[in-house]
């Protein structure tokens, strides 16, 4: 399919929608209209971030026709296998960035975590970061919208039961005898039915000595992400680039 300028929709406004015709909300006309300088008849696909895209006419400056019934989009995807969930410290300037780059790179869920070194400059914006996450969706043209947790505490997240297939990974640093995050993805294919490899990555300051113990108890597994000490956010980046990577190879073999 031909490169289309994408637009998110969620599924009970496609739902509400009369005879294919969907009503754009003022940012949609506005990025349509006045950012795109689209007209009637011009082409544009609409998905639902739950693996179906629908191809769409614009019809007037709040209104566009899908082209394709409900039931029947152009396009639709499963869900990528395994899961992948990047449990992730709050940090002070880069958390945008960070939840941005990791929906471009594939993540499923992303977890905000507060830890004992977490600090926070002004208030934590959990819907600005949803935003963020959709604009990345429709950037990056995938068609599963991650789901982008409320903050909480680290305490909460290693508590949370894990599926018998679940991988957990725990990112630290200055540990050199520790395996890095290749050694532990495994060469076969994780059954898709239940399986979802989880990596937590730290804050700034890095894992206190009772979150380390914390996370060995809870069965988590250590990792180094190579070599050297990197940021908080950099850290996060590289892992999931590294998780990524690894899942299209699956899907590949």
């Amino acid at each position: 399919m031909r490169e289309q300028r994408r637009l998110l929709i969620a599924p009970s406004r496609l739902e509400a929608a009369a005879a294919g015709m969907l009503s754009l909300s003022p940012d949609e006309s506005r990025y349509l209209t006045r950012v795109l300088r689209f007209g009637p008849g011009d082409g544009f696909a609409v998905i639902d971030g739950q693996g179906s895209l629908w191809q769409a006419q614009l019809h007037d400056a709040d209104h566009a026709q899908l082209l394709q019934s409900l039931a029947q989009p152009a396009l639709q995807q499963p869900a990528p296998q395994p899961a992948l969930v990047l449990a992730v410290a709050v940090v002070k300037r880069d958390f945008e960035l960070v939840v941005r780059m990791a929906v471009e790179l594939g993540v499923d869920r992303l977890i905000p975590l507060l830890c004992e070194r977490t600090v926070v400059l002004g208030q934590l914006k959990p819907e600005r970061w949803r935003s963020i996450a959709a604009e990345a969706a429709e950037q990056c043209e995938r068609l599963w919208l991650p789901c982008i947790d409320d903050p909480q505490p680290l305490q909460e997240v290693l508590a949370e039961p894990a599926a018998s297939t679940a991988l957990r990974l725990w990112a630290t640093t200055r540990q050199p005898q520790l395996p890095q995050l290749a050694d532990l993805l495994p060469d076969q294919a994780l059954d898709p039915a239940s399986a979802a490899v989880w990596l937590a990555c730290g804050p700034e300051g890095g894992w206190s000595a009772v979150e380390e113990q914390q996370a060995q108890v809870a069965g988590w597994q250590p990792l180094q992400l190579g070599p050297r000490i990197l940021r908080s956010s950099t850290a996060a980046v590289a892992a999931m680039a590294g998780l990524a990577q690894w899942r299209w190879g699956q899907t590949r073999c």
